[in-house]
């Protein structure tokens, strides 16, 4: 695995909004079509869960506001390229 040149937070947040949305675009035609599963409902909790606690994380230890969104941002594009698949 590679990895990637740290992006400027504008870019970040950019990325962040934009995987966020197909994130929950996907989510909510599911639930419409009342294919979203019990795994996916849990799943949106628990991720946040565990952003939260990354970036509560970074942002007690003084890593800066990129430090503090990543883990948002690595969680939105991994949900957004999983959700495309299915």
């Amino acid at each position: 695995m590679t990895k990637r040149r740290s992006s400027t937070l504008p870019a970040m947040m950019t990325q962040l909004t934009l995987a966020s949305w197909e994130t929950i675009y996907r989510r909510s035609l599911m639930m419409a079509q009342g294919t979203c599963s019990a795994a996916e409902y849990q799943r949106m909790v628990v991720e946040k869960v565990a952003a939260m606690q990354a970036s509560a994380l970074a942002l007690l230890t003084g890593r800066g506001n990129a430090a503090v969104l990543a883990p948002y941002l690595v969680r939105s594009r991994a949900n957004a390229r999983r959700l495309r698949r299915k």
